[in-house]
């Protein structure tokens, strides 16, 4: 099962996070599918492939908590098509 997850990287303190389509079985920092965005929580920047996000999701991978939050303020859910499932 694939998953959409934060892979964390930066300095100590500093911290930026990719959003990668990455296994599940595989541990945080371990090799990713695809990175499909970035996420600065100290700037509150995030950058978004949404082609990239949106053909994981429509193949059926489940976003973290965290990720689906990130996804939600982007509007990213508005460009699934109507037959697939929603995230709450």
């Amino acid at each position: 099962m694939v998953k959409l997850r934060l892979k964390r990287c930066g300095r100590k303190q500093r911290a930026v996070y990719r959003i990668v389509a990455i296994d599940v079985r595989s541990r945080r920092e371990g090799k990713d599918l695809r990175k499909v965005g970035f996420y600065d929580p100290i700037k509150n920047q995030t950058y978004l492939n949404v082609p990239a996000i949106l053909y994981f999701l429509e193949k059926g991978a489940q976003p973290t908590g965290t990720v689906q939050d990130i996804l939600k303020k982007a509007e990213v859910f508005k460009e699934l098509r109507p037959n697939q499932p929603k995230f709450n």
